[in-house]
């Protein structure tokens, strides 16, 4: 059976739909002459790959490691009965980098981005019988394009890993309607007791349309509300009384992960036109007075660091179950939340945080060669990240930039700080009502909502004295580079300890990299690791912390786990010291 074959929006899901996954023909173009063959109408026998994973990995069938810039992939299908006389959409859930698409032997449209989704309204290129699917993707190793932790030379290198190239997540079609919901986003406000619904459809509405929003709560009715629709974006609050039983109780929690069902139906008249299924939780983030509050209450935020990689497939997880398991081991080892780290997620992962209780950081991949292309490329998928996931409730944070990737010279360079403001300010007109950590590790400008210190001290005796005086730790340098940057002042912000740790374990297999050497035994790892976690939360107005981190990944073998998601250390020892302090 092929790989990956759930849904892969459950927070967005139509019931009319076929997935794509499964066994490609595929081929490296490194002469480049597939544009002047015409590939997408006689595509070269050869190689199959399976997809939706890089080629670079070994549940792709081909595990080749060696940089090819142009690669192309084509499979046949039939469509299904269903989608007869409707409008049929062909989604891609992220292909990395640059994407051009042809069906039939025409071409439908591009995309460029290597951690977003995007999509196409196909039905008019369709044919009875046998279609043919043709991708000509480029993915070069270039600075510019947001990379994350994908390294740009040929040999990984100390935290980068190798680059993970072409379709990586799932492909799939789906049916909608003459018109269709686009997108909704949903901004619960548990103060008000209300969700505030932000409507766009494909295009505007030819005639007046209807949308119903059924609301139910372990399956019980909560809500059901229908609204005119004229124009192709609509505003809408529905209230959420006392009578239908929403109060603290129904609140969204780690430890009580609370959702609201909710079914959007878009109607002409006595005909559906579109139907999604998504959900909700009741969960408000806020910043006052140096706390962060959540559902208005201080939390301390228990973070791992997770580069979201698995050994056998890279960034795109084997299963389902691999992403769901990730969620439970970071509970079973007593942390309250993960930062993803320079990663968009799959957002089945998300969906699962969301399910299982889990409060998520959402960072930004990082380019690495600041100028115009990537200021453009980065802003560009940081709007596609917050449009696909800003209504999962595990995420609570922005991470636009990383420890100055991208912007080396931020700590002096006006026009490099400008761009961070700017980040922040389009992060926060997109989505207002999560908080930023805005260049996340040091070299800090104003424009952020919180300050993010990264440490990789070996022991954490001294950091109660070391960090006795915010205004002492800021006029120090923690890890050798200035917390804040030139011009910025010291602002009464929520602080957190956002990477730490790092600590390795000696396993036999030879070199590799961690921090601050390694560890013979578990009983050495546990008393440094217990030394830090102690030491970080005798700090009395630190807001949380994130430690480095969940697995080993390739040569960066720092992990709590192993790459195969197998324990080094007792995790009931490892939470007992993380939920004990």
């Amino acid at each position: 059976m092929p790989y990956r074959q759930e849904y892969p929006r459950p927070d967005f899901q139509r019931e009319d739909w076929i997935n794509l996954n499964g066994q490609w023909d595929f081929a490296f173009d490194d002469n480049n002459a597939g544009i002047s063959q015409r590939w997408e109408l006689d595509f070269p026998n050869g190689r199959k790959i399976e997809v939706p994973f890089c080629y670079q990995s070994e549940l792709s069938g081909i595990a080749e490691h060696e940089t090819h810039p142009v690669l192309w992939y084509h499979r046949e299908f039939t469509v299904p009965q269903s989608f007869s006389g409707k409008r049929v959409l062909l989604h891609f859930g992220a292909v990395d980098y640059n994407c051009d698409v042809y069906l039939n032997g025409r071409m439908i449209g591009s995309h460029s981005g290597g951690y977003t989704p995007f999509h196409f309204s196909v039905e008019t290129y369709l044919v009875p019988g046998t279609n043919h699917l043709t991708l000509r993707v480029e993915d070069r190793p270039d600075c510019s394009q947001p990379r994350g932790k994908q390294y740009w030379k040929e040999q990984a290198d100390r935290c980068w890993y190798e680059a993970c190239s072409g379709i990586w997540q799932t492909v799939w079609m789906e049916t909608v309607g003459e018109n269709y919901i686009r997108n909704v986003r949903i901004l619960p406000d548990i103060d008000r007791k209300e969700i505030r619904l932000e409507v766009t459809l494909d295009a505007e509405p030819a005639q007046r349309l209807i949308l119903t929003s059924e609301i139910t709560f372990d399956g019980r009715p909560v809500s059901i509300h229908s609204q005119s629709l004229q124009r192709r974006r609509t505003v809408l609050t529905i209230a959420l009384e006392e009578k239908d039983f929403i109060d603290e109780q129904h609140y969204w929690w780690p430890h009580a992960p609370h959702l609201f069902d909710v079914k959007f139906s878009l109607m002409q008249g006595e005909s559906c036109l579109d139907q999604v299924n998504s959900y909700f939780g009741m969960r408000k983030i806020s910043i006052r007075d140096g706390y962060i509050l959540l559902n208005n209450m201080p939390y301390y935020q228990k973070l791992i660091l997770d580069q979201g990689y698995w050994e056998d497939g890279m960034m795109t997880a084997p299963s389902d179950e691999a992403l769901r398991k990730d969620v439970e081991l970071t509970k079973q080892l007593g942390f309250n939340g993960a930062r993803k780290h320079q990663k968009v997620e799959d957002p089945r992962y998300y969906y699962w945080a969301d399910k299982l209780g889990l409060l998520v950081w959402g960072e930004l991949p990082s380019a690495y060669e600041f100028g115009p292309d990537e200021m453009q490329m980065q802003m560009n998928q940081m709007q596609e990240f917050i449009l696909r996931d800003s209504n999962h409730p595990c995420i609570i944070a922005w991470v636009p930039l990383n420890e100055s990737w991208g912007v080396r010279n931020i700590v002096a360079d006006r026009n490099q700080q400008n761009y961070a403001a700017a980040l922040y300010h389009m992060i926060k007109a997109l989505d207002s009502t999560r908080f930023i950590s805005n260049n996340d590790g040091w070299e800090q400008v104003s424009q952020t909502d919180i300050y993010g210190i990264h440490d990789y001290r070996p022991y954490g005796d001294k950091f109660g004295e070391d960090y006795a005086d915010i205004a002492r730790i800021f006029a120090t340098t923690p890890a050798a580079r200035l917390l804040l940057s030139d011009g910025q002042k010291l602002e009464n912000k929520p602080i957190l300890v956002t990477e730490f740790g790092g600590i390795a374990l000696q396993n036999g297999k030879g070199e590799f990299w961690g921090y601050n050497g390694l560890e013979k035994n578990e009983e050495s790892f546990l008393l440094r690791f217990g030394s830090l976690i102690r030491g970080l939360r005798s700090i009395p107005y630190l807001q949380g912390y994130c430690y480095t981190q969940l697995t080993d990944v390739y040569q960066e073998q720092n992990g709590l786990l192993n790459f195969d998601r197998t324990f080094k250390i007792s995790p009931e020892k490892v939470a007992e010291i993380v939920q004990g302090t």
